[in-house]
């Protein structure tokens, strides 16, 4: 099962919130969708679920256009919006019977919500109004209503958010479990989550895609554009006598005589850094690469 995007481009008004964006994302893969507030991620997110329509351009699940038959494409989707909208006054079992009515499920039903009770870990709190539960159970919830017709497309607008640590590797675990048969697009602004489940990331800004790869391509490349070196000195230097190092271009002074070289060449400059250090008598006592997270090259990007 798949999901292509394919040159969305959507306009409120006369501002563009996506222009021309593509993308496609295979089963099996759990892919991060980035982007700075604003940025067009929501917007793409409900144009996939049929929520908004797109002024041009086309979504495909399946191969099959969301024009042609949006009805039937919902039914292969699960959708758990930013702002989880849930019955507060229902209990978490008659929600979840409510839903899988509504997605007119045949067969046992009773035992689909069973199944997804368990496979969401709401056992100990299934028989609890929603509005009693902790904000950790409450997405468990969503999960859950997103799940209950085992959907081969699953979409998450920031599931983790306002969650403690705790229940955020719950959450990861869960979407990293289900995500192993699922076709899975995951927009979020914790890096650490993408670093930790995602296989490949889309990273969006002012409705246009700025990267797209794996994890790890995306840093390698980032790192080919600019190498960063943390030194340590024992002596105080001076910010203006560390520019006389070659092919240094910036500086971040830290403390205690701590410093971040950065410089905009893929040359390792670790040996101009111990030849300056040796021509002015300093004492060096650590020089290392640092590699770049995923929220640097984010602001990289979206800056």
């Amino acid at each position: 099962m798949s999901l292509q995007a394919i040159n969305i481009t959507k306009k409120y008004g006369k501002q563009k919130a996506l222009n021309s964006v593509s993308f496609e994302i295979k089963t099996g893969e759990i892919v991060g969708f980035l982007g700075p507030n604003g940025a067009g991620k929501s917007t793409m997110m409900k144009i996939i679920t049929g929520y908004i329509h797109q002024n041009s351009g086309d979504v495909k699940v399946n191969g099959i256009n969301t024009k042609d038959d949006i009805k039937s494409i919902k039914k292969q989707i699960g959708y758990l919006p930013e702002h989880n909208p849930l019955y507060l006054d229902m209990y978490v079992k008659e929600y979840l019977n409510f839903v899988a009515k509504v997605y007119e499920l045949k067969g046992n039903i009773k035992s689909k919500v069973s199944d997804v009770i368990e496979i969401t870990g709401l056992s100990v709190e299934k028989n609890k109004k929603i509005g009693a539960l902790s904000k950790g159970y409450r997405q468990r919830t969503g999960l859950a209503a997103a799940l209950i017709h085992d959907p081969a497309v699953l979409i998450l607008d920031e599931p983790t958010t306002g969650l403690d640590p705790n229940q955020i590797i719950e959450i990861r675990d869960l979407i990293t479990k289900v995500g192993k048969e699922k076709t899975v697009m995951l927009s979020t602004h914790i890096m650490q989550e993408v670093e930790a489940i995602c296989n490949r990331v889309i990273i969006i800004n002012k409705g246009e895609i700025v990267a797209e790869n794996s994890v790890s391509k995306i840093q390698e490349m980032s790192l080919q554009k600019k190498q960063a070196i943390t030194v340590e000195f024992l002596n105080e230097v001076k910010v203006s006598s560390l520019m006389q190092i070659q092919d240094v271009e910036n500086i971040i002074p830290l403390e205690n005589n701590n410093f971040i070289l950065e410089t905009s060449t893929d040359k390792d400059i670790r040996e101009n850094i111990f030849n300056f250090a040796v021509k002015n008598h300093l004492i060096l006592l650590s020089m290392f690469k640092k590699d770049k997270s995923m929220e640097d090259i984010f602001r990289e990007l979206t800056n």
